[in-house]
Formats: structure tokens, sequence, C-alpha cells
């Protein structure tokens, strides 16, 4: 893991709210890309970015599916959100339910110390990378991409992720 020394929590506003009783998470990779579904919270304001309504139907759920572009990296696993003070980051303002990005990454910096060893090694690619990070109830997922991306889905997490591998699938 990393040591966080510079780092900087910035609080991600655009991107939908889990649900904070289950929102499922399941995470779906491949060398390029990487995405996480999980239910949304539901809100009643239709100002919302993401067009979150609430739905009684099980079938119709709210669901996230996140597409992380150019994954360099994932996490997915502890803390839950009853051992959140332990994360590196919380010190530096990281809390449970807040989607993230950190700025000046120790992560990063050390991903590229790491990379320095090969013989075509540049550190300005590492200059465009992000730190991302979904704190959820029972998990936390963390990632080093180019970009994220909300798409919004009805449904379950599961039928989300059928997306997703078609995305996948269809990537050429």
């Amino acid at each position: 893991m990393y040591i966080p020394t510079d780092d900087e929590i910035v609080a991600l506003d655009s991107l939908p709210p889990c649900e904070t009783g289950a929102p499922s998470p399941i995470v779906l990779a491949d060398e390029f890309r990487t995405f996480v579904a999980y239910y949304a919270r539901a809100i009643a304001s239709t100002q919302a970015t993401w067009d979150a309504v609430p739905i009684s139907d099980p079938m119709e759920e709210p669901v996230v599916l996140l597409e992380f572009s150019l994954c360099y990296a994932h996490l997915f696993g502890p803390p839950n959100d009853e051992a959140f003070s332990g994360h590196p980051l919380f010190e530096k303002g990281l809390r449970p339910y807040t989607m993230a990005e950190v700025r000046h990454s120790s992560w990063i910096a050390s991903l590229e110390r790491m990379n320095s060893v090969h013989p075509h090694h540049r550190p300005e690619r590492f200059q465009s990378r992000r730190h991302f990070i979904l704190p959820f109830h029972d998990s936390t997922f963390e990632c080093i991409a180019d970009g994220v991306q909300a798409h919004f889905h009805r449904g379950s997490v599961q039928s989300a992720v059928s997306v997703a591998a078609q995305m996948l699938r269809e990537r050429g």
C-alpha cells in the first residue's frame, strides 16, 4: 500500500452516491477498463445530474455503472464503514460514502517509482493518472485511472454488470 504524504481529498459530487444500506458493488475489469456497478441512493430531487428517481419495483432499481478508462491498478476490499477510520487517507479527510478523488496521490507516486526500473519508463505517463476512491458500506474500491464516466441503469447490479461485460466485448 502507500503512505499518504501530500494527498488531498476532493469529493466527487458529480458521481451518483451509493445506497448506504446495501449498495452491493460488483467490479468487472480487463487491462484497459474497469467497471463498478452499485445501487444508487434514491433521491427525490430531479435536479441531480444523473436523474435518479425513487423506484418501488425491485427490477427497476436505480443502478450506477461507473466506467474507469485506462485503469492502471485497482483495489477492492477493506475497510468497511465501521473500520473506515483505519484507512490511510482518513486523517486527510476521506469519509465513508463520499466518492472522492485524491490529488497529489502517494499511491500514484509509489506506482511511478515502482515502474522506474523499466527500461522505457516515462514519468510523464503518470501525470494524467487519477486516484479515485469509492467507500461503500461493506467495502472500499480504489483505482488509478485516466478518467471516469457514470452510466445510469435501471434493474439490478447484476444486469448492469451484463451491460459492462458487453461493453468490454465490443472494445475494438
